[in-house]
């Protein structure tokens, strides 16, 4: 059967975009694929879900996970030009997987925000799909996809937010949200 990489978006204002390519994640490695996850505005959170898959790629080495971004982009923390070149750094290793030939899954994580705040072009983004191997699969998460992202994509999952906690003033929970 002949492989044929794919275009995966999970956008909306719904919670599970990272939770659910980080499934994929997952799924992929069980399946035997090798799977590079580069994440363009976390920066040093430490979660379940990437407690996780650190665990798996410390297995066999067929899964990397590199948290490229500064963190929130809304702080005094780091300026703009900082969260730049981070997310310059970012692009650039996602170039470096997806042309490697390492990998048979990359996730960019979170790139949508990344476009959305300036901090990569949309017109860099494009280029990149397009440069992609041919049976390379690759997943683009966060809110606010660009139309144009949506349009290159062959399968586009928007989540809906329905009801959140948080409207009744329940705290984030910890395993649960993050």
């Amino acid at each position: 059967m002949e492989k044929f990489g794919l275009v995966i978006v999970h956008t909306g204002n719904g919670k599970g975009k990272t939770t659910a390519a980080l499934g994929l994640a997952a799924r992929a490695w069980g399946d035997g694929l090798r799977v590079c996850i580069l994440q363009f505005i976390k920066g040093g959170w430490k979660y379940g879900e990437l407690k996780t898959l650190e665990t798996l790629a410390a297995a066999d080495g067929r899964m990397e996970i590199k948290q490229c971004g500064l963190g929130f982009t809304n702080t005094d923390e780091h300026d703009e030009a900082e969260h730049k070149e981070a997310a310059a750094k970012a692009l650039a290793m996602a170039r470096d997987a997806m042309t490697s030939g390492c990998w048979d899954l990359v996730i960019l994580d979170e790139i949508n925000y990344a476009v959305k705040f300036g901090l990569v072009s949309l017109d860099d983004v494009l280029a990149l799909l397009e440069s992609r191997p041919k049976d390379l699969h690759v997943v683009l998460t966060g809110r606010e996809a660009k139309p144009e992202l949506i349009e290159k994509a062959d399968l586009v999952t928007e989540m809906v937010q329905v009801k959140h906690p948080y409207e009744q003033g329940i705290k984030a929970q910890k395993g649960i949200e993050f």
